[in-house]
Parts: C-alpha cells; sequence; structure tokens
C-alpha cells in the first residue's frame, strides 16, 4: 500500500478514486503513567510514557486506515492525514484518514 501525505504519486497515474479510507484509535493513560508524567512535570523534560502511547495509537490507527483501503480494493492513499480528539480526561482518539485510490 502507498501513502501519502500529498494528492497525488509522483510518476504514477490515479486511475480510480475510491473514496475515504479511515482508521482509529481509542486509548486512555494507565494511573501509573500519570504519577510518572506529574514527577515528570515537576522536573521537565519528555513523558515518554505518553510519547509512547500516542505513537502505538498511530501506529494502531495507520494498520486500521490501510485495512479499510485494501477491503474498498484501493492500492493506495492520498491526502493521507491524522487527527487528534480528546474523549474524556484520560483518553484520546487517533484518526488516520485520507483517499482512497487505485493506481494504474
Amino acid at each position: 500500500m502507498i501513502i501519502a501525505t500529498a494528492d497525488a504519486i509522483e510518476g504514477r497515474r490515479i486511475k480510480r478514486v475510491i473514496g475515504l479510507a479511515k482508521g482509529n484509535s481509542v486509548r486512555a493513560k494507565f494511573f501509573v503513567s500519570d504519577i510518572i508524567a506529574g514527577l515528570k512535570n515537576i522536573i521537565g523534560g519528555e513523558i515518554s510514557e505518553y510519547t509512547q502511547l500516542m505513537a502505538q495509537s498511530r501506529e494502531q490507527a495507520l494498520d486500521r486506515m490501510v485495512a479499510d483501503a485494501e477491503k474498498q480494493g484501493a492500492n493506495a492513499i492520498v491526502a493521507m492525514r491524522f487527527t487528534t480528539a480528546s474523549i474524556m480526561a484520560s483518553a484520546s482518539e487517533i484518526l488516520a484518514y485520507g483517499t482512497a485510490v487505485e493506481l494504474e
């Protein structure tokens, strides 16, 4: 699966635009991570526990978007984007979306 944030793939022609491909992941923070994050907030620095949590969520959303595109018969996704939303105080959603296309 070719994935691009651009509207086209250089050197390839879009044969057919299929439509929206999407995948999301909702993750909640773990209380142990919150304690560590609170301590790091006092002394400063990266909160690696949250960085790892968000990275896993992005990968899962991306994998789900690819699966959605493949199910629709696409072999590429163009105009791919990520967006995030807070679901509640301790949970966030990451949505990966783009346009599923068939390349020649």
